[in-house]
């Protein structure tokens, strides 16, 4: 949904509501068998909490996102690892139960699986330093 909400432009509140009706959200289960079970109220409630947070912490992101991603322009970069890295960034500032490094970590395993592997090592570069500089834990 991050990844529709940056390259469509759509409100993040939109996207819930239409990703999240039983017939969208069961269209992802050949993809992934995660999508048989439609997300309970906790569930739901952190992915709106996300959405709201990465819309919300877009331009802050981003300056990060330009500030480790060293030799790259930012408008060379993917969507996917933009919005991965958009996720991993809010997770590690906002989402104090979540651990740093499993933001880290569910992000460089997410861009192996819808990118390349050097995607997910330039993450893995980003966010690691990311989190050495910016954030503490």
């Amino acid at each position: 949904m991050v990844f529709e909400m940056d390259f469509t432009g759509v409100d993040c509140a939109e996207i819930m509501r239409s990703r999240l009706k039983p017939e969208e959200f069961g269209a992802f289960a050949k993809e992934d068998r995660l999508y048989t079970q439609m997300p309970d109220a906790h569930d739901r409630e952190y992915m709106a909490r996300l959405l709201r947070g990465v819309s919300a912490h877009l331009p802050e992101f981003d300056s990060y996102i330009e500030k480790y991603s060293v030799g790259w322009r930012f408008e060379r970069l993917s969507h996917i690892v933009v919005s991965l890295l958009r996720i991993a960034m809010y997770e590690m500032l906002y989402e104090p139960d979540t651990p740093n490094s499993v933001a880290i970590n569910e992000a460089v395993e997410l861009a192996k699986r819808y990118d390349t592997q050097e995607a997910a090592a330039f993450i893995n570069g980003i966010l690691s330093s990311f989190n050495k500089e910016e954030v503490s834990e």
